[in-house]
C-alpha cells in the first residue's frame, strides 16, 4: 500500500468530475458501507458470474452507478504492530471506508457456483489502497494491496466478513475488480468510485468518525454504583405475559413462543431486544433457529458457550481488560463460527420501530458469575472498542439506534455459569418513558450444567421509574460490599447468604 500506483494527475482529474459534475452530468450517489456486501457474487442466470454492491438493506446496485465514501468512515494511524506494516509507518495517517465494529463490510459468495478468485486490476487515485480481513482478536489478513498481492482466493458459497477498504491519502479513487470461477462460468469485472475525506486522526493511535459517520455504538458514561437497602413490598402477582404478536408485513415469519420448559442454545444465530406489545414493553430473545425464527421469554433460555469457544487472550495492552496474554477465555466471537452460538442485539422488532422515537438505551445492571464478562467490537485497525466490562463500576449504558442489528465479541474470563442483569428502556412515540428489566443466563464451558440455570423467573416491565430506585422485582439481590455478601430481600424475609462467586451490580433481578 505504501507505493502509488497512478499519478496524481489523475486523482485531480477524477476529483474533478466526483465533486464538480458538469452541467446535466451528475455525480454518482454516495452510498454508506456499513453492513454492505461490497463485493457480491451471484450467477448471472446464463451460468455466468455477476458482480454486484448490495447494501445493508438488501438492495442490490451496480458499482459503476454509486459512490462510496467520504462519510461514515474511520480517520485514525498505523497502529504500532508488525500485523499492520502492510499499512505503512506506524502513526501514518489512514482512513478506512468503514469503521468496523457492528456494522464491518462483507464479501459475498454464496450466491455464486464453485470456488472463486478476486484480482485488483487497477488503483486510480492519489495513493495507497488494500483490502484485508481483521479477525475478532484484530489480526489482519490481506486479500489485495496496491504495493503487494493482487489476487485472492474467495471461499466458495460464503459470506468474508470483517472486510476494511483502506486508504492512505485524501481523493478520489477508481478500484478496478475482477472475479474468476470455473472455466465455464468465466468472470466478471466492476470499477468503484471511492471518495476518501481529509484524514484528521483525533489523536495518534485512536479513531474517530469521519464528519457525517454515525457512531453505531455509543458508550455512555458509566454511573457509580449505589447500594439500597429495598423496602419490603407486598408480593406482586407475576407478571402477565404479553399476547402472541400477531404477524405483519415487517416480520412476516417471526412469532412469540410460549414458555419452554427450558431451552439450552448452544449452535445458531440469536438476538435480544425488545418488543412493544399491546403497550407492554419487554427483553426477548429472537432464535432463528426455530422455524419460523421465535422471540423466546429469557427466563426460558440458557446460552451454553461450549470449550470450541476456548482461545489465548492475544499479545498488545488492548486485551489486558481480559487478563494476561495467552490466558483461557471464552469467546463468542462478532463473526459468525459453526457450532458455537452466536448472540448480537437488535431493534428491529415491527413494534418497536414502529412505536418509539430515538434510540433504545441498554443498560448492563449487574453480572453475576466465577469470572470477568466483556463485551467488546474489534475495529478496522485492531483497537477492540470495549461496550460493557464487569469489572468496571456498574450500570453501564450503551445507546442503540433503531432498526439497528449489531454482533459483538462476548469474553468471559473463567467457566461456570453467569447471569447478567439487563435493562432496555425507550421513549414511545405517544411520550411514555417504558423500561424492562431481565436476566440472560451463560452456561460457560463444558463442565458446567446449562440445567443449574434455569430459574423459570421473569424480570420487571414497567413505565421507567422517575427516581432512581430499585425495580420490584419480587426478589431483589443487593451487594453489600463490606461483609463480601449477599442480602436477598424478598417477601417478609431476608436471607444472608454467602457467596464465593464474582458480582458486580446495581440490581440483579433473580426469580
Amino acid at each position: 500500500m505504501r507505493a502509488l500506483r497512478v499519478a496524481a494527475a489523475t486523482a485531480a482529474a477524477l476529483t474533478t468530475l466526483v465533486t464538480t459534475a458538469a452541467p446535466g452530468l451528475a455525480a454518482p450517489p454516495a452510498v454508506p458501507a456499513d453492513g454492505a456486501d461490497l463485493i457480491a457474487v451471484t450467477d448471472d442466470g446464463g451460468g455466468g458470474l455477476s458482480l454486484r454492491f448490495r447494501d445493508a438493506a438488501g438492495t442490490v446496485r451496480d458499482p459503476a452507478g454509486l459512490r462510496l465514501g467520504p462519510d461514515g468512515g474511520l480517520a485514525t494511524t498505523v497502529p504500532d504492530d508488525p500485523a499492520y506494516a502492510f499499512l505503512g509507518a506506524p502513526g501514518r495517517a489512514v482512513w478506512s471506508l468503514s469503521a468496523g465494529g457492528s456494522r464491518f463490510p462483507a464479501i459475498d459468495t454464496t450466491g455464486a457456483p464453485g470456488p472463486l478468485s478476486l484480482r485488483l486490476d487497477s488503483v486510480d487515485g492519489p495513493g495507497g489502497f488494500a483490502a484485508y480481513t481483521v479477525s475478532g482478536w484484530g489480526r489482519p489478513a490481506v486479500l489485495v494491496d496496491s504495493d503487494g498481492p493482487a489476487t485472492a482466493a474467495l471461499p466458495a458459497g460464503a459470506r468474508l466478513t470483517n472486510v476494511a477498504w483502506t486508504f492512505d491519502t485524501p481523493g478520489v479513487y477508481r478500484l478496478g475488480f475482477t472475479v474468476s470461477g470455473e472455466p465455464a462460468a468465466g468472470s466478471a469485472s466492476a470499477v468503484y468510485t471511492v471518495e476518501v475525506p481529509e484524514i484528521v486522526p483525533a489523536e495518534p493511535g485512536t479513531a474517530t468518525a469521519a464528519p457525517g459517520g454515525q457512531v453505531r455504538a455509543q458508550v455512555l458514561p458509566p454511573v457509580q454504583p449505589q447500594v439500597r437497602v429495598q423496602p419490603r413490598a407486598a408480593p406482586q402477582a407475576p407478571a402477565q405475559a404479553p399476547a402472541a404478536q400477531a404477524r405483519t408485513a415487517a416480520t412476516p415469519a417471526v412469532t412469540t413462543a410460549a414458555p419452554t420448559a427450558g431451552r439450552v442454545i448452544s449452535d445458531g444465530h440469536v438476538d435480544m431486544g425488545p418488543t412493544l406489545e399491546n403497550g407492554a414493553w419487554r427483553i426477548r430473545l429472537k432464535d432463528d433457529a426455530a422455524n419460523p425464527p421465535a422471540w423466546l421469554e429469557l427466563s426460558d433460555v440458557v446460552l451454553r458457550v461450549t470449550d470450541k469457544a476456548k482461545i489465548p487472550v492475544p499479545a498488545g495492552t488492548g486485551y489486558a481488560f481480559l487478563g494476561r496474554e495467552g490466558a483461557q477465555v471464552h469467546l463468542l466471537p462478532q463473526t459468525q463460527q459453526a457450532g458455537i452460538v452466536w448472540p448480537g442485539w437488535n431493534t428491529q422488532h415491527s413494534t418497536v420501530t414502529s412505536g418509539v422515537t430515538g434510540d433504545v438505551t441498554w443498560t448492563l445492571k449487574g453480572v453475576e458469575g466465577p469470572g470477568t464478562f466483556a463485551l467488546f467490537l474489534t475495529g478496522s485497525f485492531g483497537t477492540p472498542q470495549v461496550l460493557f466490562d464487569s469489572a468496571k463500576p456498574m450500570p453501564q449504558k450503551l445507546a442503540v439506534p433503531l432498526n439497528t442489528h449489531a454482533h459483538g465479541n462476548w469474553a468471559f474470563t473463567a467457566p461456570g455459569l453467569y447471569r447478567l442483569a439487563v435493562e432496555m428502556s425507550a421513549t414511545t412515540k405517544a411520550g411514555a418513558a417504558v423500561s424492562d428489566t431481565r436476566t440472560l443466563t451463560i452456561a460457560v464451558g463444558d463442565a458446567t450444567d446449562p440445567g443449574a440455570g434455569n430459574t423459570g423467573g421473569g424480570g420487571t416491565s414497567a413505565p421507567a421509574p422517575s427516581g432512581g430506585g430499585l425495580p420490584l422485582t419480587g426478589a431483589n439481590v443487593l451487594l453489600i460490599a463490606a461483609v463480601g455478601a449477599i442480602l436477598v430481600v424478598a417477601g417478609a424475609g431476608a436471607v444472608l447468604i454467602g457467596r464465593r462467586r464474582t458480582v458486580t451490580q446495581d440490581t440483579l433481578p433473580r426469580s
